[in-house]
């Protein structure tokens, strides 16, 4: 099946995908700003359990809730630069990829609207309520193991349709699959934990920070009549 009936030509295209690809690059910005209000903990005790948390204060929490969860929806169209940049290898990779990562955001949006109610929980007078904790846990930290599933799925399928010649990505784009830094953010908080303690609380949106900052700069540096043979007239 052609896209042309897509009906743009390559300047055109090539405007869509930087415009989505700093949309995305901005949403992981601002939601990992948000996160970082909410999570971040100088005294790196993040294996810990959230207690950690009760060093915030309210208004540093307050920031955090509202940056991070008004700023998800921006995602959106971070994953619709991903599934223009892919649609080339062919559509049903993109539609997974697509499908797969817009799950997984409505579900991280989720987890993520519950932080500052976390917050709450360990700072006040049910600190050492552990019920509480405990059916927190099972009710959101449950969600967010969905959300790493989803990411590692995607990945694989973002990988797998860079191996195709039609896409504009070059082969060293598969290291740039979100899983993959999600994991080099983990090692570095494991052994450099005075430089990994910044990265690790938002390791999901510094891995797409990084995807989408590469991806854009993939884009400019592309011509646009190669941008709209490869992804307009290749896709099937």
């Amino acid at each position: 099946m052609s896209l042309d009936l897509f009906a743009v030509d390559g300047p055109q295209l090539k405007a869509v995908l930087i415009a989505t690809g700093f949309a995305g690059t901005a949403a992981a910005m601002l939601v990992g700003t948000g996160e970082f209000l909410l999570h971040y903990d100088a005294r790196n005790r993040y294996a810990d359990g959230p207690q950690y948390m009760s060093s915030i204060s309210r208004t540093r929490a307050n920031a955090g809730h509202f940056i991070s969860t008004l700023s998800v929806p921006l995602y959106v169209a971070g994953i619709l630069h991903l599934f223009l940049m892919t649609m080339g290898a062919g559509l049903v990779g993109s539609v997974l990829l697509a499908a797969i990562l817009i799950y997984s955001f409505i579900v991280a949006a989720i987890w993520m609207g519950s932080r500052a109610t976390l917050h709450a929980i360990v700072s006040g007078h049910r600190a050492d309520d552990k019920a509480t904790l405990a059916l927190y846990e099972m009710r959101y930290e449950t969600l967010i193991n969905f959300v790493r599933i989803g990411v590692l799925l995607a990945s694989v399928i973002f990988v797998w349709q860079i191996c195709h010649p039609a896409t504009p990505y070059p082969l060293w784009m598969m290291a740039a699959n979100p899983a993959l830094l999600i994991l080099a953010s983990f090692a570095l908080w494991k052994l450099v934990p005075s430089i990994g303690k910044y990265l690790m609380p938002i390791a999901l949106n510094v891995s797409f920070f990084i995807l989408y900052g590469l991806s854009t700069l993939v884009v400019l540096f592309t011509p646009a009549d190669t941008l709209a043979r490869l992804l307009l007239r290749s896709a099937s």
